[in-house]
């Protein structure tokens, strides 16, 4: 079922992407050990599938490849795991950006949770082909809190464009009616 409402919003602007990317990326290298560590969703992917899906012609899937590669200097992994995994997630993303659009949050995050998942298998397949042992089945898990994340994190980065709209709206009107 369709959005109730569907509002045409403002492309967001390039800075508040980086600045939201930036974001993502900090909050990926928080210092999180244990379960807390396993179950923490990946932000960078999930604004990296929030951009492709909503902003196409500013992220794709050269700044997924480079933001994989800046996950694995960072977490001092195997060189190109998460620039695979990215690449992947952002190129099926692309490919399903219109059958997602179509549905309300909560049903695009269904959509997102298998992306992420796809994104999680990519990296666990590639860690296992050199040697790494299996981290177990709560491995998983931080795909499903990253989708039920999805409703909220999409709301909040509405917010901007629709403020930026209404300023568009409010400045129309204001020269109609002189």
């Amino acid at each position: 079922m369709a959005n109730a409402k569907p509002t045409l919003v403002r492309p967001a602007s390039g800075r508040f992407i980086l600045l939201t990317l930036v974001l993502a990326l900090l909050l990926n290298l928080l210092p999180w050990s244990g379960l807390t560590k396993l179950l923490w969703p990946d932000f960078i992917a999930l604004l990296l599938v929030y951009w492709v899906i909503h902003q196409p012609r500013e992220i794709g899937l050269g700044t997924a490849w480079f933001l994989g590669l800046l996950m694995d200097i960072a977490d001092g992994v195997l060189f190109g795991q998460h620039a695979l995994a990215y690449t992947l997630m952002a190129f099926m993303a692309q490919i399903l950006r219109p059958r997602i659009q179509m549905f309300s949050f909560w049903q695009q995050a269904l959509y997102v949770f298998g992306l992420l998942l796809i994104s999680l298998v990519i990296m666990l397949v590639t860690r296992l082909a050199f040697g790494a042992a299996f981290p177990g089945p709560l491995y998983f898990a931080s795909s499903a809190l990253g989708s039920l994340l999805w409703p909220s994190l999409s709301m909040l980065l509405l917010i901007p464009q629709h403020r930026q709209r209404r300023r568009a709206d409010d400045t129309y009107t204001k020269l109609a009616n002189k």
